[in-house]
């Protein structure tokens, strides 16, 4: 099923190009005087080279399979940088899907005597080559995307991005770093900006992998 999904995609693909073409060849344009400013589309064996090597899991994917499995987190979260931190603990369970392509992982917690559920997705873009993450929970409606990229000699990704201050209702930045200590133990920090503009950490959470 898959390569015929693949193979019409393909085609449409292609298609696409060739239809592109026929139009300039009909209105008697040359390449160079239909748009200064348009890109030149890639030949049919070009493209299909560029796609196969964007949908193939990369030795990052394999990388990350490795982190599958269940996690129990240590959970510090600071609501204010002059406030005395909270302390609550979590568990995470993550699966590679999509035939290694994406690792999803399930997290269950408490925040403040609240169950917490949450939900991440984490991608790497072959081409983009930065990891991409989305995250979903219970105390919200909203997606957080992040992004950024792998730094292989320290083991961390720094990703940033926004997200929805429920408090406010205003878009706010943020930054998280996830490092990958050894086999069986991460962390990961976020960080906000606080009333005064700068930077300050809201979370830290020690992974350790459940035997």
């Amino acid at each position: 099923m898959k390569r015929i999904a693949f193979t019409f995609c393909a085609v449409a693909l292609l298609l696409s190009y060739q239809s592109s073409a026929q139009k300039d060849k009909a209105t008697g344009k040359k390449a160079s005087q239909v748009s200064v400013t348009k890109e030149v589309a890639p030949d049919s064996a070009t493209a299909m080279k560029n796609w196969n090597e964007y949908m193939t899991p990369s030795a990052v994917h394999k990388q990350m399979a490795s982190w599958d499995g269940e996690w129990t987190g240590e959970i510090t979260m600071w609501m204010d940088p002059s406030a005395p931190p909270t302390k609550s603990t979590g568990t995470s369970i993550n699966k590679m899907i999509m035939e290694g392509r994406y690792q999803l992982s399930h997290t269950k917690g408490n925040f403040g005597g609240m169950a917490l559920e949450g939900m991440n997705i984490l991608a790497y873009d072959n081409h983009k080559q930065k990891f991409i993450t989305t995250w979903v929970d219970n105390f919200g409606t909203g997606v957080m995307t992040l992004e950024g990229p792998w730094d292989e000699a320290t083991k961390t990704m720094t990703l940033t991005g926004k997200m929805v201050d429920p408090t406010t209702k205003k878009e706010v930045p943020v930054k998280e770093t996830f490092r990958v200590i050894d086999n069986d133990h991460q962390e990961m920090e976020m960080f906000a900006t606080g009333p005064d503009g700068k930077e300050f950490k809201t979370m830290h959470i020690a992974y350790t992998r459940k035997k």
